[in-house]
């Protein structure tokens, strides 16, 4: 019986810093610029500071902040999840914000499978 196909390491670990990225640009955009829950307000843009505090082990690949930050994006999807009821431009945020979560969060097990 032949093995699955995997992707290459380097693949995967692109698509975890990419959507952690993504996930960054996407929090501070919508809060300070696309969609802000309350306009002229700075405070719901610190959403993302949890997600620069794991960058650098991210961008790193350290397995013990991939393994924080997992937990941590389940947040991402239940706001996503909470806020996907709102009128429109938020819902479609909000499906782009469940979307990136998930798929670092998939990136990220894949990724770390090997490892453990």
């Amino acid at each position: 019986m032949d093995s699955p196909a995997r992707l290459p390491a380097g693949t995967l670990r692109h698509t975890v810093v990419g959507a952690f990225l993504a996930m960054i640009v996407l929090g501070l955009l919508w809060e300070l610029w696309l969609a802000p829950l309350r306009v002229g307000s700075l405070w719901w843009a610190v959403k993302v500071v949890p997600l620069l505090l794991a960058l650098p082990g991210i961008a790193r690949a350290r397995a013990y902040t991939m393994q924080w930050a997992l937990t941590l994006s389940l947040l991402y999807v239940l706001e996503g999840a909470v806020r996907i009821f709102d009128p429109a431009p938020v819902n479609l945020l909000a499906a782009i914000e469940i979307a990136l979560a998930v798929l670092f969060f998939v990136a990220s097990i894949v990724y770390l499978r090997p490892l453990k």
